[in-house]
């Protein structure tokens, strides 16, 4: 089953990536209107799992800038969640 891009994998990776654009915009606006915590398990994973997805897609596209920014980002929130796990 081949779409536009020409691998079947295509349209997965695309949906990688707009879930990963969706998650850290969630993350975002639920901090920013007080749903949840910054220090909340469920916003680092959210952040976490946003920065993995657009970081698959960045990197299948050779776009480095945002896959540099998001191997960061999610670094930042693997650190967030080991120490809220060693509290």
């Amino acid at each position: 089953m081949k779409n536009k891009g020409g691998s079947f994998f295509s349209g997965i990776d695309t949906l990688v990536g707009w879930y990963g654009m969706a998650a850290i915009l969630l993350a975002y606006a639920l901090v920013s209107f007080g749903t949840l915590k910054p220090d909340s398990l469920t916003y680092q994973l959210l952040n976490l799992s946003g920065a993995l997805g657009i970081l698959v897609i960045s990197l299948l596209k050779r776009a480095f800038q945002p896959a540099a920014l998001n191997i960061v980002w999610a670094i930042i929130a693997v650190v967030a969640v080991i120490f809220m796990f060693a509290k």
